[in-house]
């Protein structure tokens, strides 16, 4: 199933013109959990890789059969998904209870080359907005599931770009480590559903005077909402039930119309997507400059916890809004930073050293 992004509430550009020196495509990658192909762009699928090229290992010198089980963490998930909505067995309850952290493989030495974790396969022919070396049309994206690498003791990822018709065998089975640090670093296997918008760049990295001028506006539409609050007011009403009272308030909230916010409805997408702006929305916008020339590096791949948020339900798509199931809106159940990591590359030099930010 396509997913689409409901259209924004409102032209921004029409109210505001400067945005459109602002504006930026981004493709949201709507994961959802599914059973991808070598062929398909994924999250956490098989991969199209060379059954004659090494796998990516993590040589960085760290506690490694220490943390979760694998395949406990891909378990655990399969038993609370398969009883949703029923009680547990005795089974399921049995294995949860069995399954902790701990020194699972103490004969794993710290030094061992450990397997990678594949986390994304993207094809340029499906995103648009998937910008690599010339001629590479595959991006491949590992990372080693604990967070414990360099001075901010993160995450370690590693792309991967090739053409995909220089691949012959493919490499089954496919490597994993069998030990991970955090269960929030493994993510679901999902299909992706490639979906293009547009984005507005975060509101305070806009020039002085049109940030000044979004707030007014932001601030006049809640005059008005206040002043239409006031004079449509009515008596409050009695009700022969609780439930009579719960229906009564249900209608009158769907009734409101919904508050529109820059930053939450007319900017940045949240979600997994390529390309696109960098929101800042927990700290103060910091640049992201390339270590070997200095260029600025845009935001190549955001991993968000949240397909949507309380804040952003505008940008669910409509596929998921009636009847969503329980994964619409955290489909991978990756929680990196304080919910939100970004892989930055070089627009100028593709062998440059990428860098993240976190959010």
């Amino acid at each position: 199933m396509t997913r689409t992004t409901p259209p924004r509430p409102l032209d921004v550009e029409a109210v505001f013109p400067a945005l459109a020196a602002h504006r930026r495509t981004t493709t949201r990658l709507h994961p959802r959990h599914g059973s991808p192909g070598t062929q398909d762009s994924s999250v956490a699928g098989p991969l199209l890789w060379p059954a004659d090229e090494p796998w990516p290992v993590c040589t960085a010198v760290h506690p490694k059969g220490t943390g979760h089980l694998l395949s406990d963490v891909r378990l655990s998930r399969r038993i609370l998904e398969d009883s949703r909505g029923r009680e547990q067995t005795e089974e399921e309850r049995h294995l949860l209870e069995g399954m902790s952290e701990g020194n699972h493989i103490p004969e794993l030495r710290d030094d061992a080359p450990l397997p990678m974790l594949a986390v994304a396969q993207l094809y340029a022919q499906e995103i648009p907005d998937l910008v690599g070396p010339e001629d590479h049309d595959l991006l491949q994206v590992f990372w080693c599931p604990f967070e414990v690498h360099g001075p901010d003791r993160t995450i370690d990822v590693v792309l991967k770009w090739r053409r995909s018709t220089d691949v012959g065998a493919v490499l089954m089975p496919q490597p994993e480590p069998p030990v991970v640090g955090r269960k929030e670093c493994v993510p679901n296997m999902c299909v992706v559903h490639p979906e293009r918008v547009v984005e507005h760049e975060y509101l305070g990295l806009l020039e002085e005077e049109l940030q000044e001028a979004i707030d007014e506006w932001e601030e006049a539409r809640l005059d008005e909402d206040d002043a239409d609050d006031k004079y449509n007011s009515a008596p409050p009403a009695s009700y022969a039930t609780y439930e009579e009272y719960e229906e009564a308030m249900a209608a009158a909230e769907a009734a409101e119309p919904e508050e529109i916010n820059y930053m939450s409805d007319l900017s940045i997408a949240p979600g997994w997507k390529v390309g696109g702006f960098a929101s800042w929305h927990l700290t103060d916008p910091a640049p992201v400059d390339c270590e070997v020339c200095g260029a600025a590096m845009p935001p190549l791949l955001t991993m968000d916890m949240w397909e949507c948020d309380g804040a952003s339900r505008s940008w669910l798509p409509i596929e998921d809004r009636d009847g969503q199931g329980p994964y619409a809106t955290n489909p991978t159940e990756v929680y990196l930073g304080r919910g939100l990591m970004r892989v930055h590359t070089c627009p100028t030099g593709p062998a440059h050293p990428h860098r993240l930010s976190f959010q």
